[in-house]
């Protein structure tokens, strides 16, 4: 724990159904400094070295005999997440539940921070020519936030609660450049119910969903009883295995409260809404650093300077 050292490594070889990628950008995430600090995030154990990042992009340099949809040359971005059998949560489309599945730096698989990496073909996706290597490795952490809106029934006219950056003014005011409507500060002296009354008071209702991107328990407290009678609860951020939280108070107001796991079939959208510039996820990236500094930019990401890191994986192109 505490080490990220750089080694070498062999090139991999792709199979058939398999591509190599020359990496490009790789967003550093808050499970790979949980990893390099923890060794462990929940009943995901690091027994043995591996190799971090899992929100990436690159240029694909290799491709397997039985690729027929990609081609060298063409710039991809990678979903992490691939089946490993056909078992019945990949048969009824939410193969992110498979309990089998590869993922990028979730132990034992190794991520795609190098430069050079083997994946799925199916899983590599064709950028359009107006979307960056960064932005495609930000559709991993788009994507979170993509199917949170699915699982929550997120739709036009419905008024959102998201629950993350509210304890930075730094990150509130990125927020509202992105989007957001109504930034609201808090302190971790603040009670669940005041914050609750405050979100009521500044949006004028109390809002269809809350998204709950933090695990902390005050913060679950909070979206509870933030949330409209008959509303949704989205739990995104994983805190400690067991909470205290007010179930009566959601029980009795019929306040769903569902889980999300990752995400599943959500790349094409994501790309489509990067393409359209409806969503704009450029100025979310607050530091570069390349590969060669990557003890240097994961300390950044662990003092929570900024907001994303990248690192760079081409020491022949350095741009977004």
């Amino acid at each position: 724990m505490a080490d990220v050292p750089l080694e070498e490594r062999p090139i991999p070889e792709p199979g058939p159904n398999d591509v190599l990628l020359r990496m490009h950008s790789v967003g550093i995430c808050g499970s790979d400094v949980h990893y390099w600090q923890h060794g462990r995030i929940a009943d995901f154990v690091v027994k043995q070295p591996m190799v971090l990042g899992h929100e990436a992009a690159g240029r694909v340099v290799k491709v397997g005999s039985a690729v027929k949809h990609l081609n060298v040359g063409d710039r991809v971005a990678v979903e992490p997440g691939v089946p490993r059998e056909m078992d019945d949560f990949l048969k009824s489309g939410r193969y992110n539940l498979s309990p089998t599945i590869f993922f990028c730096a979730t132990p034992p698989d190794d991520g795609n921070l190098c430069q050079y990496y083997k994946h799925c073909a199916n899983f590599c996706y064709k950028l359009p020519d107006n979307v960056t290597f960064e932005e495609g490795a930000l559709i991993e952490p788009l994507s979170v936030g993509i199917h949170a809106c699915r699982r929550a029934g997120v739709t036009l006219g419905t008024t959102v609660l998201i629950c993350g950056s509210d304890l930075s003014s730094e990150r509130l005011k990125m927020a509202q450049e992105v989007g957001a409507d109504f930034p609201l500060l808090v302190t971790r002296e603040d009670s669940a119910q005041d914050v609750a009354q405050r979100v009521a008071g500044r949006l004028g209702k109390q809002p269809h969903v809350t998204i709950e991107c933090t695990g902390a328990e005050s913060s679950i407290q909070t979206a509870i009883y933030a949330t409209r009678s008959g509303g949704v609860v989205v739990l995104v951020g994983l805190g400690a295995e067991m909470a205290s939280v007010p179930l009566v108070n959601a029980a009795v107001r019929e306040v769903d409260i569902r889980g999300v796991f990752r995400y599943c079939n959500t790349w094409p959208m994501a790309i489509a809404m990067l393409a359209s510039g409806k969503v704009n996820v450029k100025p979310l990236v607050t530091h570069r650093f390349p590969l060669e500094e990557a003890a240097q930019a994961f300390e950044t990401t662990r003092q929570g300077h900024g907001v994303k890191v990248m690192l760079k994986c081409d020491q022949s192109d350095q741009t977004p």
